[in-house]
């Protein structure tokens, strides 16, 4: 006899569409949706509200840092970032934020092999661009998501 699924606190239409997979990690974002109360969002609507402005934060700090070429506080940023990203589902930018963390420890992208100043700077300012896509895509749909249960 196959075994039955177990329930879910969310029925399958309140959980989060997937436009594209390595954008937001469902599963995460679904951990975060079942602390909510049963039909109000205010919870996890507030942790990811703060997580956008310290997001806004952090990459302004990330933009004076490369402005001085800063390599250690990028790194730190891109840890900072990187575990604010993971902690509500946003696959994108924690992994770029990694790579940032990397490339300020002037570490290739994998962490295991040495690059120069230069080689550092010149990367993390095109990921920095390529994370702030990331961000404001996740932030876009995100937003939308909770416009669509607050219209509801």
């Amino acid at each position: 006899m196959p075994s039955t699924p177990s329930p879910t606190p969310h029925s399958d239409e309140e959980r989060v569409p997937s436009p594209n997979s390595d954008l937001i990690d469902h599963e995460t974002f679904d951990q975060l949706l079942e602390m909510d109360d049963d039909d109000d969002h205010d919870f996890s609507k507030s942790i990811v509200w703060n997580y956008f402005e310290q997001a806004e934060t952090t990459f302004g700090s990330m933009d004076k840092a490369l402005e001085v070429r800063d390599l250690d506080e990028l790194s730190k940023l891109g840890h900072f970032l990187k575990g604010s990203s993971a902690a509500i589902g946003l696959t994108k930018v924690k992994a770029s934020c990694e790579k940032m963390q990397h490339f300020g420890n002037m570490k290739d992208e994998t962490g295991t092999n040495t690059i120069s100043e230069d080689d550092a700077i010149t990367k993390i300012s095109t990921l920095l661009e390529k994370v702030k896509d990331e961000y404001k895509e996740a932030e876009t749909y995100l937003k939308n998501f909770y416009k669509e249960r607050d219209d509801s």
